[in-house]
């Protein structure tokens, strides 16, 4: 008799112990603030389902050529340096800041939230989080005082946040994307594989308490489709050891975010994963432009989806007309394939949120960003008047800012949402 009142005492301190515990009570307060993955579906700290609806913030952390009107000048590095050949450094340097400034503030966040969006994806370039030149600074990136604006904005909109690393050191596509030298050295770097995996640590790090974050998306695209059979088959086998190993660091700090893996070819390919469920919060990204909208179109990220019973959702699509927007848009949902349009806004094109005026004489910047460059004479020759491009690109930064632009209802309504 007094034996087993011996043990049942015993077992009672150990559990009062236990709830006493700071660790045991921080960990159960600390994960219930969290989206959480629930087999192919999301779910709300108040347990309902949660289906991602959104956009894509492209062309403010990491600027792409086609957004500014380029063909030949496609990638941030190239842009940069068009740019410091056309009006300066100096000029080019402040003109980078404002931009920061200018092209997504609280005001977008409120109008996204507005219309009935509920989660923002944010590709970001890794140079934001190093001492690399990147947009006009030479040292102390703000890539966390940028990100943490747009947290503080999301959070006092009740939206959810993506955080997407579009461009990774070596490149991770070998495409203009990734702001890279035409290959994806970082599935061969081993250098650039510890600085990609380093970032990704300190990123979770700083945001390991913050519910607002969604989750992190390892990779934007990861190897393309331009290179040999043989290429593809070496690089796509490095794919997923190089998640695990991030992922493994993440969890060295974070525990509660969720971590989302694309396929490869262009977030299309997901033959490349063997081990679908290495971590307990884990969900896949698919991508996918200019197809019919019809079931075949997608089934191939249903069935994948369906086999790992894990959810997928279609981080980047669009970049087309109003009709098509509506029709895939129906189509994702019927499939409960959660979705982030591409883009939120962008110059002189009606295919997103927001469209931005063309500035007066925009034509002379690109006519030099685009035109032969390959020598100093061929640069000196193609420059344009100094006053006309200053201005075209100061216009710009006016432009760019939301109430300055104009809302594209006719997109918006065909995405199911309300202008």
């Amino acid at each position: 008799m007094f034996k087993n009142l011996f043990s049942i005492l015993i077992w009672a301190g150990i559990l009062l112990l236990a709830s006493c515990n700071p660790a045991v009570k921080q960990e159960t307060v600390t994960t219930s603030k969290f989206i959480k993955v629930d087999g192919p579906n999301l779910i709300t700290p108040d347990g309902q389902k949660f289906f991602i609806r959104g956009t894509n913030l492209g062309n403010w952390l990491n600027p792409e050529g086609y957004m500014f009107g380029f063909k030949r000048t496609s990638s941030a590095r190239l842009i940069d340096n068009a740019f410091r050949e056309m009006v300066g450094p100096d000029f080019t340097d402040q003109f980078w800041k404002q931009f920061k400034d200018n092209y997504v503030t609280r005001e977008d966040i409120r109008y996204i939230q507005k219309i009935g969006m509920n989660t923002i994806r944010i590709p970001f370039h890794y140079k934001l989080f190093t001492s690399e030149d990147y947009l006009g600074l030479t040292e102390n990136q703000d890539g966390f005082q940028r990100l943490d604006s747009l947290v503080a904005w999301c959070r006092e909109s009740s939206i959810y946040l993506i955080l997407d690393m579009h461009d990774a050191p070596g490149g991770q596509t070998g495409d203009n994307i990734d702001d890279s030298y035409g290959y994806p050295w970082l599935m061969t770097s081993e250098s650039s594989q510890q600085k990609f995996i380093e970032i990704w640590r300190k990123i979770a790090e700083h945001y390991k308490d913050e519910p607002v974050i969604l989750g992190y998306d390892l990779l934007n695209e990861p190897i393309a489709t331009f290179f040999t059979e043989e290429e593809r088959v070496k690089l796509n086998a490095a794919l997923e050891p190089l998640y695990k190993r991030a992922v493994a660091a993440i969890r060295e700090v974070d525990k509660n975010h969720i971590v989302l893996l694309g396929g490869a070819q262009w977030n299309g390919n997901f033959r490349v994963f063997h081990d679908s469920k290495f971590d307990d919060k884990l969900m896949y990204t698919c991508h996918r432009y200019w197809c019919d909208t019809l079931q075949a179109n997608i089934q191939d990220f249903v069935s994948f989806r369906d086999s790992v019973n894990l959810p997928i959702y279609m981080g980047e699509t669009g970049e087309n007309k109003d009709e098509w927007i509506a029709a895939w848009t129906r189509l994702m949902e019927r499939n409960n394939i959660g979705w982030t349009y591409w883009p939120f806004k962008r110059m002189g094109n009606p295919s997103s949120v927001m469209n931005i005026e063309r500035p007066e004489n925009w034509d002379k910047v690109v006519e030099f960003c685009d035109g032969p460059r390959s020598s100093y004479d061929e640069i000196r020759k193609a420059r344009p008047d100094q006053e006309l491009a200053k201005k075209a690109m100061l216009n710009l930064l006016e432009n760019c800012k939301f109430s300055k632009c104009k809302v594209n209802e006719s997109y918006i309504k065909a995405m199911g949402l309300k202008p």
